[in-house]
């Protein structure tokens, strides 16, 4: 499980150092090989281990090329998916347009979600958070099934 919040910088070149705590996982599970494109929801990136991305493709497969709405989230996807391979120090390269659509600066957050890792802007990711928080209390929690039930 990909969890947890981790600030991160990106150097001049646009890479970025995998925390330790995670590096060896990827090693071993997904061979160094990570897939990263854009989120179509929010301003960041989505970094999927490849078995994960692979996942996701079987999916955007199955979906009609001939249906514009199915055809636009292909062409997003898939059109921004990067292949990022850990070098031997942990770090991987985030591509610039990658980089530019999620409006990246030197500090970034590396934001486990279970199967992936969002990848913010810090300010956006504050922003965010605080955002999501703000909304909480007011929530509409009947308009899922799913959430009626949940507790922590």
């Amino acid at each position: 499980m990909l969890r947890g919040a981790q600030a991160v910088t990106l150097d001049a070149k646009g890479r970025l150092a995998m925390p330790t705590r995670y590096r060896e996982w990827l090693r071993s599970d997904s061979e160094n090989l990570l897939v990263c494109t854009i989120d179509i929801n929010h301003p960041c990136l989505l970094l999927y281990p490849m078995y994960e991305w692979e996942a996701i493709e079987r999916k955007l497969r199955s979906l009609s090329s001939m249906n514009p709405m199915e055809r636009r989230l292909q062409r997003l996807l898939l059109g921004h998916a990067t292949e990022c391979e850990l070098d031997n120090n942990g770090r991987m390269l985030i591509s610039g347009p990658l980089r530019q659509h999620a409006g990246l600066g030197r500090k970034v957050m590396l934001v486990g979600q279970l199967n992936k890792f969002e990848l913010w802007d810090e300010a956006r990711w504050q922003q965010q958070v605080a955002d999501d928080i703000e909304l909480l209390p007011d929530a509409d929690w009947s308009s899922s099934e799913r959430l009626q039930d949940f507790s922590l």
